[in-house]
């Protein structure tokens, strides 16, 4: 299982990677993750699961267990942990998200 924390712009997430579900329910999930006093201390809990039709789904849950369509400094720390896990290897990749896909490319200065 691969985890991680990540921040883009002042906006922290744990990052999970969720291509084989684990989780029965990510918005408890998230609010538990997310707690800054008990858990890990985020903004908001993000998902990296398979995609039917591009290259990764992307979900996310804020600290409070609601999901957003979208977060764009989500979808930058996403694509870098894509990358950085392994799970990944086109700087690349088509991300679907509730709003629709974003289009994501790693820079070669490393920026999102």
């Amino acid at each position: 299982m691969k985890i991680s924390k990540m921040h883009g712009l002042g906006n922290s997430f744990v990052l999970v990677d969720h291509r084989t579900p684990f989780l029965n329910d990510p918005a408890a999930t998230a609010r538990t993750v997310c707690d800054l006093h008990f858990g890990l201390g985020a903004d908001g809990l993000i998902l990296l699961e398979r995609s039917s039709s591009l290259d990764l789904r992307m979900r996310i849950f804020n600290a409070d267990g609601s999901e957003p369509e979208m977060c764009g400094n989500g979808v930058r720390c996403f694509s870098r942990f894509a990358l950085e896990s392994g799970v990944s290897a086109s700087k690349k990749l088509r991300v679907e998200t509730l709003a629709g896909e974003i289009d994501t490319e790693i820079l070669p200065d490393g920026r999102v």
